[in-house]
């Protein structure tokens, strides 16, 4: 019997992880100003500059701890929370003190997420000079009424004015992201926020359709009648609207939500989507190295007393088998507009996806939600509408 079959919940011994190099590192930073109630990554309000100055000594004492990997990452992402939300040079010395504890001669991608509200000129040159080459704002809608309902604390202006303050700090890779079948929203004013967003020409979209996740507060309010959410058929009204208007000026869709000119993906969200390996430092961040995945204590406090007592802070770790990894890989894949390469495929799980999916390959063309050829398949508009349902047909692959 194993010590997780006895209850005894496992550790995280780094002799077991493979000593291949990991290219992707997430910083997950979980400050925020205000935290609205369709968020459902960890998030917290109300913090100290005292507060945040640990945070980042701590965060760095955690880098220490997997010092013991090859982390070298192409790509870094800082998300949250809200990671402009750290003092200005709090948010230097954090990147200073990871530059100094992980090899990143490789780095060809170094995103950080701000809010359009807390972004100043002096904030985005630090970040430009500290080599920081991609910012994502999250902008959601440029409509007052629906950022109300999102409880979202910014203005529609100040995001144009952020992305003119981001271009006079030298940065050129910018993605803004934006939400649609939000409650109360029609197809018109989807199509004015989407419009005001193209007008911004950044380089990179994303557009996520509204999801309540359990236990969120919009989810609480969903069930007990307080909103309306959108009904599904608008929901998809929107989403392939966006698909045509995007396509039709030159930023097609290269994942379900993800929108870029070419050249201009986002490379570190591509590592995950292709199931590389990726650290995440910070509390409730989530990792995977060569089939085997953790996340970190999803508590600042819980965390912050891992990393005081010099305890790597994994929980719920996990190690795939070897058709699992096929399987999610295949079900990553399958988001993106390119759909599951054979070749690649076979290269990177020894499995070949015309054998242990035989069955579901047949079946979903039949049904005409996927379209194969010699290279691979993809999702049809068909099986786009029902992606999420599509995808999940490959989490059992055969022997």
């Amino acid at each position: 019997m194993t010590l997780v079959q006895l209850g005894i919940p496992r550790s995280l011994d780094l002799r077991d992880l493979p000593r291949a190099e990991i290219p992707g590192l997430y910083v997950h930073i979980p400050f925020c100003f205000h935290k609205c109630h369709y968020c459902d990554f960890y998030s917290i309000t109300r913090q100290t500059e005292e507060r945040m100055t640990r945070f980042i000594d701590l965060m760095l004492r955690e880098a220490e701890l997997w010092r013991d990997l090859r982390v070298k990452p192409k790509t870094i992402f800082f998300g949250g929370g809200t990671p402009s939300l750290l003092p200005l040079e709090q948010m230097r010395r954090l990147i200073e003190g990871l530059r100094n504890r992980f090899d990143f001669s490789q780095l060809n991608e170094f995103t950080v997420e701000a809010n359009p509200a807390t972004v100043s000129l002096e904030y985005c040159q630090m970040l430009r000079e500290a080599g920081v080459d991609r910012l994502s704002f999250g902008a959601q809608s440029f409509n007052p009424s629906e950022l109300s309902t999102l409880e979202r604390h910014h203005n529609p202006d100040d995001v144009p004015r952020s992305v003119e303050i981001a271009h006079r700090a030298r940065f050129t890779r910018l993605n803004v992201d934006l939400i649609y079948a939000i409650p109360g929203q029609d197809l018109a004013s989807w199509s004015q926020s989407l419009e005001r967003a193209i007008a911004l020409n950044t380089p990179h979209l994303s557009c996520y359709g509204l999801t309540y996740e359990p236990n969120t507060p919009i989810a609480v309010k969903r069930r007990l009648g307080l909103l309306q959410p959108a009904e599904e058929s608008l929901e998809l009204q929107m989403l392939h609207h966006t698909r045509d208007c995007l396509a039709q000026i030159g930023k097609p869709a290269y994942e379900i939500s993800n929108y870029a000119t070419f050249g201009e993906e986002c490379r570190h969200n591509l590592l995950y989507w292709n199931g590389s390996s990726y650290v995440a430092l910070g509390p409730s961040a989530s990792s995977h190295v060569h089939g085997t995945r953790w996340k970190n204590r999803p508590h600042l406090g819980e965390w912050e007393a891992s990393i005081t007592a010099g305890e790597r802070p994994a929980v719920d770790i996990e190690t795939l088998t070897p058709l699992q990894r096929a399987g999610e890989l295949a079900m990553l894949q399958l988001r993106l507009s390119a759909g599951l390469n054979f070749d690649a495929f076979s290269t990177q799980t020894g499995c070949d996806a015309r054998t242990i999916f035989a069955d579901q390959l047949q079946r979903l063309s039949n049904l005409q939600m996927i379209e194969i050829d010699e290279r691979g398949f993809r999702l049809t508009n068909k099986g786009l509408n029902v992606a999420d349902a599509v995808a999940s047909e490959f989490l059992a692959p055969s022997e």
